[in-house]
């Protein structure tokens, strides 16, 4: 498997959201090189909570390890504010497999980095919560990015300002946050000389830019955090409204996956004798 770190050295990494094993497969599949797990995708889609941090770290650390497992891609994670200790979150995520984590500079209970209401740490405390992050981390290529969502609390230009105080305290990339238009990132890419994280949801503040377009801009980086959990769900939606009028699926039939599609995508014999993945 080849390091997250070494692919954005090269160019611009697409990364779809994935929540379990099975999307991450699927992901994969399509031909995606490296995949991210959000923490709203996790507490939505594992919990039904919103992403206000409810999930602990060893709960974020057995999923991730679960859609690490299941890919032979880089997986980056979203690790909130870092939780109680961070050090420990960095080795906890080495160990379980994944490529690497961002944690971002906001106060707990965080927010959905597109709602307002937000609040920050002091960034100096995130620059103490960085070098620790650094200092814990065994595996050189473990990739540890700092998120700041000043933009939408100090402004524009505090954004900028953190994001060089993180840089100097040891991030290997930097994920602004609540970025409002191309312009925007652009400018933020032409003042903070970094490999650069670009948040590509939908129905928030940033407006639908494709990843060609930021990797013109310099970024190294494209999540879709949730692009394809919102797909699932509206259609699930529609399936669960069909089958409870209906009393059967048969009028679905035809939209599902089926039972050899879904061995296929697990590795699956089931005439073999055990499974190996």
């Amino acid at each position: 498997m080849k390091s997250l770190r070494s692919m954005i050295r090269r160019g611009c990494v697409a990364m779809p959201g994935v929540f379990n094993g099975a999307t991450a497969r699927l992901a994969e599949r399509a031909g995606f090189r490296a995949l991210y797990v959000s923490g709203a995708g996790l507490g939505n889609a594992t919990a039904g909570v919103p992403d206000i941090g409810l999930l602990s770290r060893d709960e974020v650390v057995q999923l991730a390890g679960y859609i690490a497992k299941a890919v032979r891609v880089p997986v980056l994670v979203d690790a909130d504010t870092g939780f109680d200790n961070v050090s420990r979150t960095v080795r906890e995520l080495e160990a379980a497999g994944v490529a690497g984590m961002h944690i971002e500079d906001q106060t707990f209970p965080k927010r959905c980095g597109h709602l307002g209401g937000k609040s920050l740490i002091p960034a100096r405390a995130m620059c103490r919560k960085l070098r620790a992050a650094v200092k814990a981390r065994r595996d050189r290529d473990f990739v540890i990015i700092a998120r700041t969502d000043a933009r939408g609390v100090e402004g524009f230009d505090a954004a900028v300002g953190r994001a060089r105080q993180y840089l100097a305290a040891g991030a290997d990339g930097i994920f602004p946050e609540g970025l409002e238009s191309k312009a925007e990132f652009a400018e933020f890419a032409r003042q903070v000389k970094a490999p650069l994280l670009a948040n590509m949801t939908e129905f928030g503040k940033t407006p639908i830019i494709t990843a060609r377009e930021f990797e013109r801009m310099g970024y190294r980086m494209v999540i879709f955090p949730m692009s394809a959990f919102r797909v699932s769900m509206k259609a699930m939606d529609e399936f669960y409204r069909s089958l409870r009028r209906a009393g059967s699926q048969k009028p679905w039939l035809k939209r599902m996956q089926t039972r050899a599609e879904l061995y296929e995508l697990l590795g699956y014999d089931p005439n073999a004798k055990e499974w190996r993945p």
